[in-house]
């Protein structure tokens, strides 16, 4: 090959590569940043291997699992692999944290993942000081037996935990009595905004206890304070068209040391907005 068509053809490559290594990140926020593929559930639900193309298209290398649709674990790793997706963590049902830690870890390894985490603890009615203290127990023992297999634990708060208690919120009881050697948390941005908290603070009051971000923005307008954790999906917006304010919360997981970020859009317009949000990280300051 002639010296200037291989000097063009290595600058190509040069700018691919810085290309499809920069999706959704930029000179103010440095990711690493994923997708938590439950953003596209309805796909999934009729055809795996074309949205997994989906995501491939967006240029997003890390992923986030919520279930396999069917797939044999070993399978839908393969079929990552085979996009150059690379499994980050992954949610698994309270109750098989609760009753069989070790299978879940076993899932997560066959799946390649470093963290297993879980999202929604069953609850009637408000949740409790009398429920907490039996999850307390439940994610020590399984961040112990996850950690014994190399997998990390993680709990993702979901709003419901901010119940008032003695010494704070029911998070905070949750958080303080978990231990920090086996038991890590994932700040969902829009879950504690949702019920009229703070990002920033817990981020700070916290520190290295949050591992993992999901990002994701809230329909301006949308009432907040409400402890279900449950609204309607339509008021996931893109990043920086909503009234989270995403530049201080980057800012304070930076300096706490937050591992992975993901977006996490659960709207029907998740496919359109996703690559909006991406553009979003890219030039946020």
């Amino acid at each position: 090959m002639p010296l200037c068509a291989a000097l063009t053809a290595l600058v190509f490559l040069i700018t691919f590569a810085v290309d499809a290594g920069s999706v959704g990140t930029g000179p103010g926020f440095k990711g690493p940043v994923g997708l938590q593929l439950y953003s596209l559930r309805a796909q999934f639900g009729k055809d795996v291997p074309g949205t997994l193309d989906i995501v491939k298209g967006f240029g997003i290398k890390y992923v986030e699992l919520a279930g396999t649709y069917k797939v044999a674990p070993e399978e839908f790793k393969a079929q990552l692999v085979a996009r150059g997706l690379v499994p980050v963590s992954g949610h698994f049902d309270y109750a098989r944290f609760r009753d069989d830690p070790d299978a879940v870890a076993s899932e997560a390894k066959a799946l390649g993942l470093k963290y297993a985490g879980c999202a929604w603890v069953p609850h009637e009615g408000d949740f409790n000081e009398k429920l907490c203290r039996e999850v307390i127990q439940v994610f020590n023992r399984a961040g112990e037996a996850l950690s014994k297999q190399g997998i990390k634990f993680f709990y993702h708060v979901h709003g419901y935990e901010f119940q008032p208690s003695k010494d704070g919120t029911l998070l905070d009881l949750l958080i303080s009595e978990t231990n920090p050697k086996y038991v890590n948390y994932q700040m969902d941005v829009f879950w504690i905004a949702f019920p009229g908290q703070d990002p920033v603070k817990l981020l700070e009051k916290y520190g290295s206890r949050w591992q993992l971000m999901h990002l994701k923005d809230m329909k301006k307008g949308t009432p907040i304070g409400a402890l279900t954790g449950n609204t309607d999906v339509k008021n996931d917006v893109t990043l920086g068209d909503g009234q989270i304010d995403i530049p201080a919360i980057l800012h304070a997981a930076e300096k706490v040391g937050v591992k992975y970020y993901f977006i996490e859009d659960e709207s029907p317009s998740s496919e359109t907005q996703i690559p909006q949000s991406l553009k979003f990280l890219e030039q946020v300051k």
